[in-house]
C-alpha cells in the first residue's frame, strides 16, 4: 500500500503516477475522502469513550434519583459509542479497500506509457553473424534430446514440457551458478514453499491486475506462486528486522498466461512451469535505489557469465506491476526471431508490499518503521533457450559458456544425439 502520510502531503504526485500508469487518478481523492471519514469517525468513537469513561466516575459518586438520572444517560452514551465505533469500523472498511486498489506511486524517472513505450539504457555485447540458417532452441534441444515438448502436452497439456537428459542437467547447471553467485555476494539460500496463503499472495500485490495469472486451489485457499519474491515477501510478514537482509529463494514458479493465446507457443519461452531462482532484499527506504542498481549489477554478472548479447530497459508505467515503483529488464537476443527476448527483471517495490505485509525495522532512535523490498531474476528455465541458441553450431552442437562448465562437470560441447 502507498503511504497515506505522503498522499495527504503530496496527493498530485499519486495522481501523476496514476496517469502514468494509464489508470484513473479520480480514485486518489476518493481515497482522501475517506481517510478523511476514518480519521473524523475515530475522533468521535474516543471522544465518546471518554466521555463514557469520565461519567462513569460521575455515576459511581451520585446516589438516589441522581443516579437514576445519570444511569440512563450513561445508557444514550453507550448506544452512542457502539454507533460510533461501528460508524469507525465501516470506514476503516472503505478506506482499507480504496487503500489497496491504488498501485505503488511510479518512480518520477520511469517512462510513462505501456507495453512498447520502454527506454533502452544500453546494449551489450553484438548479435552474433551466423554463416548458417540458425535453428531455434526447439529444434536444438530436441536433437539434443535436452526438450520434450510432445510428452510434456501429452502428460500435462499445452506449455508444458520434459527438461531430459542433458537438458535437465544443463538447467541445473545454470541454477546452481546462480546460486554460487548470490550466495558468494551474501545472500541467504531458501527453497521456499510453492503454495501460499491468500493474505501473502495479496500482501506482494499480485491479487490486483494481475489475478488472472495466478493458480488458486480453491478447496484449500491457497495459490501456487509465480515467483519466489511471494513466499520471501511473507517470510517476515509481522516482524521487525534486525537489519537489512538479502535472500536468494530457489522454487518451481507457475503461471497461467492468461491472455496470451498463441503466443510463444512454440518451445519454452512462455509456458506454464519453470524454474527460478530470485535474489529478494530488505533494506531501508533510502537505501532502496542502491540496492535497485546492485540487484541489476548482479543480474548482468550472470548475464556475462552466460555469454549471450542482451540489452537493459527501463520498463514504462503502464507495464508495471501494482507493487512496482520502477523495474529494469534484462532482454537476451534471440537468433531465431532476430529480437530480445526478456530473461530478468528486478524490481523495486519501495515500502508497497511491507506496509501491506507489516514488515518493519528500527531507525536510529529505534522507532519501528516500514522497510523497503526489491527482487530480482537471477536464472530461469527462459535463460536455456538464449544459451542454446546463441552458442550453437553448424553440426547442431552448442558450446557451453566457460563460467558454466565446471557446473556440468566440464562439460565443453553438447552434442546432438545419434
Amino acid at each position: 500500500m502507498i503511504d497515506l502520510k505522503a498522499l495527504r502531503e503530496n496527493p498530485e504526485a499519486v495522481r501523476a503516477s496514476q496517469r502514468a500508469r494509464g489508470e484513473d487518478d479520480a480514485v486518489v481523492d476518493a481515497l482522501l475522502s475517506a481517510d478523511e471519514r476514518r480519521r473524523a469517525a475515530v475522533a468521535r468513537a474516543d471522544a465518546l469513550r471518554g466521555e463514557q469513561k469520565s461519567f462513569g466516575k460521575q455515576v459511581g459518586r451520585a446516589k438516589g434519583e441522581e443516579r437514576e438520572a445519570l444511569l440512563a444517560r450513561g445508557k444514550e452514551l453507550a448506544a452512542g459509542v457502539k454507533a460510533a465505533e461501528a460508524e469507525q469500523s465501516a470506514a476503516e472498511a472503505e478506506l482499507t479497500e480504496l487503500h489497496r486498489a491504488i498501485p505503488n506511486v511510479v518512480h518520477p524517472d520511469a517512462p510513462e506509457g505501456g507495453e512498447d513505450d520502454y527506454v533502452v539504457l544500453k546494449h551489450v555485447g553484438t548479435p552474433r553473424e551466423f554463416d548458417f540458417e540458425p535453428k531455434d532452441h526447439l529444434d536444438l534441444g530436441t536433437r539434443l534430446r535436452a526438450i520434450d515438448m510432445e510428452r510434456g502436452a501429452k502428460v500435462s497439456g499445452s506449455r508444458f514440457y520434459f527438461l531430459t537428459g542433458i537438458g535437465a542437467q544443463l538447467e541445473l547447471a545454470l541454477l546452481n551458478m546462480a546460486v554460487a553467485q548470490a550466495t558468494a555476494a551474501g545472500f541467504s539460500l531458501m527453497i521456499t514453499p510453492t503454495l501460499v496463503r491468500p493474505e501473502v499472495m495479496a500482501g506482494t500485490g499480485f491479487l490486483g491486475s494481475h489475478a488472472s495469472e495466478i493458480y488458486r486451489l480453491e478447496q484449500d485457499d491457497l495459490y501456487l506462486v509465480g515467483t519466489s519474491e511471494v513466499p520471501l515477501a511473507g517470510y517476515h510478514a509481522d516482524e521487525i528486522l534486525d537489519g537489512e537482509k538479502r535472500y536468494a529463494g530457489w522454487s518451481s514458479c507457475y503461471r497461467r498466461e492468461a491472455g496470451s493465446y498463441g503466443k510463444d507457443t512454440r518451445g519454452i519461452i512462455r509456458v506454464h512451469q519453470f524454474n527460478k531462482v530470485e535474489m529478494f532484499s530488505y533494506v531501508k527506504p533510502e537505501d532502496a535505489e542502491a540496492e535497485h542498481a546492485r540487484l541489476l549489477a548482479w543480474e548482468e554478472e550472470m548475464l556475462a557469465k552466460v555469454e549471450v548479447p542482451y540489452r537493459v530497459i527501463d520498463t514504462a508505467a503502464g507495464d508495471l506491476g501494482s507493487s512496482a515503483a520502477r523495474k529494469f529488464d534484462c532482454e537476451a537476443w534471440v537468433p531465431s526471431q532476430r529480437a530480445y527476448r526478456e530473461l530478468t527483471s528486478t524490481s523495486n517495490c519501495t515500502t508497497f508490499q511491507a506496509r501491506r505485509l507489516n514488515i518493519r525495522y528500527r531507525d536510529e532512535n529505534g522507532k519501528p518503521q516500514i522497510a523497503a523490498t526489491l527482487n530480482g531474476t537471477l536464472a530461469t528455465t527462459r535463460w536455456l533457450v538464449a544459451i542454446l541458441e546463441n552458442h550453437q553450431q553448424a553440426d547442431g552442437s552448442v558450446v557451453v559458456p566457460q563460467a558454466l562448465r565446471p557446473y556440468l562437470g566440464g562439460l565443453d560441447v553438447l552434442k546432438p544425439a545419434g
